[in-house]
């Protein structure tokens, strides 16, 4: 099996649309009532920290490369 990369940008931005499904599964169900607009916040901001997480990640691997090379 071939390895690639670890990003963690994507792994944050899938926890979060993994939780605004599973919280909409949950309203589908009748264990909770969340109203349709909860998705804006969650789906925003989890897309914004997740940003912010590839953004910084690809500054420390840009540094450390620059470094050892």
């Amino acid at each position: 099996m071939l390895r690639h990369e670890f990003q963690p940008g994507k792994l944050v931005a899938g926890l979060f649309l993994t939780a605004t499904g599973a919280a909409y599964a949950a309203d589908a169900a009748g264990l909770w009532d969340i109203p349709w607009f909860a998705v804006v916040p969650l789906v925003v901001g989890g897309l914004c920290l997740a940003g912010a997480t590839a953004a910084v990640t690809r500054g420390i691997r840009r540094r450390g490369g620059a470094e050892s090379g």
